[in-house]
């Protein structure tokens, strides 16, 4: 069985450290062999503020980037968000691009690779649970957190840590299970 999944680094601003950390995860998920992996990042996506005219469960888009959008989500089996956290909360373009769709992410699992400061970026992707759920996708408590992240990133490289290295696989076994076991919901 071919599966899909989409490492999506959803940080956008200028400077960023997150584009580091979803390259590594990228590297760690096409290691690992469960999943035909691609590395998706919202910075070249390019989503405007939500720009549709009609409500997404229509599925019924007029922009070109939100039907690249679609299909890149739709195309997917399961998903890693690689995720700051800014004021406490989820990056603008994540919430941006998860409320541009609606079909797509149905019945899909997601982990979390999250960063930040002395949090590792938990509380942010605690408010992306509820809104994932609302989009029937269902998020793993498998995850990768890494509090201080910047400490851990040396001229573009980010290097993961023990605990950082075993979580990463552990969560795609997890994903593989769920993305299976969720293929059968999916139309």
């Amino acid at each position: 069985m071919t599966r899909t999944l989409a490492t999506i680094a959803v940080s956008t601003r200028p400077g960023r450290i997150g584009i580091h950390v979803a390259r590594w995860m990228q590297g760690v998920a096409e290691s690992h062999g469960g999943f035909d992996s691609q590395l998706v990042d919202l910075a070249e996506v390019g989503l405007p503020i939500y720009d549709e005219p009609k409500h997404p469960r229509l599925r019924d888009y007029t922009n070109e980037h939100t039907r690249r959008w679609s299909a890149i989500v739709a195309a997917a089996d399961a998903f890693v968000f690689v995720c700051p956290e800014y004021n406490f909360s989820p990056s603008p373009a994540l919430v941006n691009a998860l409320d541009y769709l609606y079909h797509e992410w149905a019945y899909k699992p997601a982990g979390f690779v999250s960063y930040g400061g002395i949090s590792g970026g938990l509380r942010a992707v605690q408010t992306t649970k509820l809104m994932l759920t609302s989009l029937k996708m269902v998020p793993l408590n498998e995850a990768v957190v890494i509090p201080f992240v910047a400490g851990q990133v040396t001229d573009g490289t980010f290097t993961p840590n023990e605990a950082q290295a075993k979580a990463a696989p552990e969560m795609l076994d997890a994903l593989v299970r769920w993305s299976d076991a969720l293929k059968v919901l999916r139309p």
